[in-house]
C-alpha cells in the first residue's frame, strides 16, 4: 500500500486540472462536490499508506518513491520523489482529513458566489501543494510545495479582489512570505555547497556523522528560521496573517489554522539533526522567537473586535508555542500541538464563518450576543473549540499545551513563565470572544458610535468606542443593523463543525502523560527524530505542579473574562489598551518605514540599476557600435585599396625587421 503515496497529492491535483477545464461548465454545486471528492479520496489514500507503514517494524518505517529524475544539472541531481515516514504521514493525515471537511463546509459557505468553481480550483491546488511540501524527499521538492502554497494563499486571500483591502491583503501576504523564502533558498544553496545534495537522507546522515561543521549547521538552521518565520508568522514577519482574514472564512481555516502556517514547524522537525549539530545557542534563539511571538500576539488578541482577527492573532500565538517547543527540544510536543491546533482552530474559524453567515456578513463582535439560542449547533461546537484552546482538561489543547510548558520548565524558567502568561491571555481572550458572541443580550440592532461602526462590519477602519475622540452623543442615526434574526447554517457547514468538535475533544488521547505506554504519538514519531527529542527528568510532583498551574491559569482567564464581559464588574477599557488594539504599532511602523526610507532606498536601487548597471551594459554596446561604424569606412570594396593596404603593411613589417636586425 506504500506504493499508493503518489495518489495523495495526485488526486487534489487531478481535481484542480478538471476544474481548470470544466469548472464553469460544472458550476454550483457540482464543482464543489468534485473538489470535495478529490480531497476525500486523498484522505483515503493517506489512510491506506498509513496502514502500510504501520505494518512495518519501527526502525523500518521509511519508504522512498522516486517518480522521475527532475533536475539533472552537472553535479546537482534532484528526483521528484516522496518520503513516507511517521512524520510525513502524520502531517498528511490531518491535512487531508481537515481539508476534506473544509471543502465540504465551503460548498455551503460559498453558495451563490459567482466564482464558485474557481474557489474550489484554488482549494484543490493549495491542498496538492501542501501535500508535496510535507511528502517531498528533498529540500527542492519541499520548496516547490512551499512556493505553491504561497501562491495559492495569495489567490485565496485576495479572492474577493474587487475590494481594495482584500487585494492589498493578498499582496501583503505574498511579499512578506517572499522575505522568508529568501532564507529557505539560501539554506538550500548552503546545503548543496556543503554536502553536494538536497536530499533529506543525505542532509540528516551528514549532520549525524559530523560531516557538517557546527558553524555550517548553524547557518542552515538560522536561514531556515527566517523561512519558517515568514511562512509560520513569527516575529517580525507575522504582520501578513491578520490582514489575510480578508479572504473567505474557509481559507482562514485551511491556510491559517490547519496547514500552511504549520509548514515552518514541520520543516524544523524534519531537519532536527541539523539543529542538534548547530551551536547550543541556536535552539535558544528559536525558543525565544517563539515565546515572544506567543506573548505579543496574545496581548494584541485581547483588544480585537473582529471575530476573525481574534482568531488570527490566536493562531500566531499558538504557532509561537510550537516554536518554543522546538527550541526546548520537544519535537513530539510541537507536532502534538500542531495536530490538536489543526482540529480546534479549524473548528473555531469555521464556527466564526458560520456566525458571519448567520449574522448576514457581520464580523464585529460588539454587534453580536446571545447567539447560542439562535445558532445552537454552531454555539455548542464553538464552545468545545474554546475550551480546547483555553487549556481546560480534558479537551485536547490542555494535553498538548501542558506538555510544551513542561519541557519549557525543564529548559528555561524564563521561557516557561512567559509561555504561562501567554496561556493565561489565551484563556482570557477566547473567553471574551465566546461571551461577546454567544452569551449576554443580543446587540445586533444596537447603534455604535459613528467612528466605531465600520462600513460593512469591517473593523479595519474602526475607532475604539472608548476613544476620547468620539463624542458620547455622536451615534449612528441609521446603523447598518440586521432586520432579520440570526439563523443556523446548513448541514454542509454544521456537519464539519460537529466532526471537528469531536476531534478536538478526543485528540488529546494521542499522547497522554500518565504512563509511557500512553505516549502513542511519541512512539510513532520516534524513528523520525533520530534520538534528538529532549528528555525531561522531572519528578511526579513537578509534573503535577506544572499541569495544575496550567489549569489554574486557564480557569483564571475564563473567570476574569466572565467578570468583565458577563457581570460587568470592571471596565473593559482597562484591559483593551490602545497599544493592544493597534498591535503594538508593529504593522504601522513597518508601513511607515516602507513608505518613507524604504521607498527612497527602493528608488535608489532602481536608479543604480538603471544608471550604473544598465548604463555599463549600454555603454559597452554603444562603444562596439561606434567602433564598428568607424571600421566600416575602411571596407571600400575596391581591390586597389586593399592592394595598397597590403603593400603598406609589407613595407611596415619589413621596416620593423630591419630595425630589429643586428648586423
Amino acid at each position: 500500500m506504500l506504493d499508493l503515496v503518489w495518489l495523495i497529492p495526485a488526486l487534489p491535483l487531478a481535481g484542480f486540472l478538471t476544474l481548470l477545464v470544466l469548472g464553469r461548465r460544472l458550476g454550483e454545486p457540482m464543482a464543489g462536490w468534485l473538489a470535495t471528492a478529490a480531497m476525500g479520496g486523498s484522505f483515503l489514500a493517506t489512510v491506506a499508506v498509513f496502514l502500510g507503514l504501520l505494518d512495518r517494524p519501527g526502525d523500518d518505517r521509511f519508504f522512498n518513491q522516486v517518480l522521475f529524475e527532475w533536475v539533472p544539472a552537472g553535479n546537482l541531481s534532484v528526483d521528484a520523489g516522496f518520503l513516507v515516514d511517521p512524520l510525513s504521514i502524520t502531517m498528511a493525515l490531518f491535512i487531508t482529513g481537515v481539508a476534506t471537511l473544509i471543502h465540504l463546509y465551503s460548498v455551503g459557505y460559498m453558495h451563490g458566489d459567482p466564482n464558485f468553481s474557481k474557489f474550489f480550483l484554488y482549494l484543490n491546488l493549495f491542498a496538492a501543494s501542501m501535500l508535496v511540501l510535507v511528502l517531498g524527499d528533498n529540500m527542492l521538492m519541499t520548496f516547490l510545495g512551499w512556493e505553491g502554497v504561497g501562491t495559492c494563499s495569495y489567490l485565496l486571500v485576495s479572492f474577493w479582489f474587487t475590494s481594495e483591502a482584500n487585494a492589498s491583503a493578498g499582496k501583503k501576504a505574498f511579499v512578506t512570505n517572499r522575505i522568508g523564502d529568501w532564507g529557505f533558498m539560501v539554506a538550500m544553496f548552503l546545503t548543496f555547497a556543503t554536502i553536494g545534495s538536497l536530499s533529506y537522507a543525505d542532509l540528516i546522515s551528514s549532520s549525524m556523522s559530523g560531516e557538517i561543521a557546527a558553524v555550517t549547521a548553524t547557518g542552515i538552521a538560522l536561514l531556515l528560521l527566517v523561512g519558517a518565520a515568514g511562512k509560520s508568522a513569527q516575529l517580525p514577519l507575522f504582520v501578513w496573517l491578520p490582514d489575510a482574514m480578508a479572504g473567505p472564512t474557509p481559507v482562514s481555516a485551511l491556510i491559517h489554522a490547519a496547514t500552511m502556517v504549520t509548514a515552518g514547524v514541520y520543516l524544523f522537525v524534519r531537519v532536527n539533526p541539523v539543529v542538534a549539530a548547530a551551536y547550543d545557542w541556536v535552539p535558544d534563539v528559536i525558543a525565544w522567537v517563539g515565546v515572544l511571538t506567543a506573548l505579543v500576539a496574545a496581548t494584541i488578541a485581547v483588544a480585537q473586535n473582529d471575530i476573525k482577527k481574534v482568531l488570527a492573532y490566536s493562531t500566531i500565538s499558538q504557532l509561537g508555542f510550537m516554536f518554543f517547543a522546538i527550541g526546548s527540544g520537544a519535537y513530539v510536543a510541537a507536532i502534538f500541538h500542531v495536530i490538536t491546533h489543526a482540529f480546534f482552530k479549524a473548528l473555531l474559524f469555521l464556527g466564526s464563518g458560520s456566525v458571519i453567515h448567520g449574522m448576514h456578513d457581520e464580523q464585529d463582535m460588539r454587534r453580536m450576543g446571545g447567539l447560542r439560542r439562535f445558532m445552537p449547533i454552531t454555539g455548542a461546537t464553538f464552545i468545545v473549540g474554546w475550551l480546547a484552546i483555553a487549556g481546560v482538561p480534558p479537551f485536547s489543547g490542555f494535553w498538548s499545551k501542558d506538555e510544551i510548558l513542561l519541557y519549557a520548565w525543564a529548559d528555561s524558567k524564563a521561557i516557561w513563565a512567559l509561555g504561562s502568561i501567554a496561556a493565561l491571555l489565551t484563556a482570557f481572550y477566547m473567553s471574551r470572544q465566546v461571551f461577546m458572541v454567544f452569551f449576554g443580550e443580543p446587540r445586533w440592532n444596537e447603534a455604535l458610535p459613528v467612528a466605531a461602526a465600520a462600513p460593512g462590519g469591517n473593523p479595519d477602519a474602526e475607532v475604539e468606542p472608548e476613544s476620547e475622540d468620539v463624542a458620547p452623543a455622536e451615534v449612528d442615526e441609521h446603523p447598518e443593523h440586521h432586520v432579520e434574526d440570526p439563523h443556523e447554517s446548513p448541514w454542509t457547514m454544521t456537519l464539519p463543525l460537529v466532526v471537528l468538535a469531536g476531534a478536538a475533544i478526543v485528540a488529546g488521547g494521542l499522547n497522554l502523560p500518565f504512563t509511557p505506554d500512553l505516549h502513542f504519538l511519541g512512539h510513532w514519531l520516534e524513528p523520525s527524530l533520530f534520538g534528538n527529542e529532549a528528555h525531561v527528568d522531572a519528578t511526579t510532583g513537578t509534573k503535577v505542579f506544572v499541569a495544575g498551574f496550567s489549569v489554574v491559569l486557564a480557569l483564571a482567564g475564563v473567570a476574569l473574562a466572565a467578570l468583565v464581559y458577563l457581570q460587568r464588574r470592571f471596565d473593559s477599557a482597562v484591559i483593551e489598551q490602545r497599544a493592544f488594539a493597534e498591535g503594538w504599532w508593529i504593522d504601522s511602523t513597518f508601513a511607515r518605514v516602507v513608505a518613507g526610507p524604504g521607498r527612497q532606498l527602493f528608488d535608489l536601487a532602481a536608479w543604480f540599476d538603471r544608471t550604473i548597471i544598465d548604463g555599463a551594459v549600454n555603454g559597452v554596446a554603444s562603444g562596439v557600435r561606434v567602433g564598428g561604424t568607424a571600421l566600416r569606412t575602411l571596407q571600400t570594396g575596391y581591390v586597389r585599396t586593399y592592394a595598397l593596404a597590403v603593400g603598406l603593411g609589407a613595407v611596415v613589417v619589413g621596416a620593423w625587421f630591419l630595425t630589429r636586425a643586428s648586423f
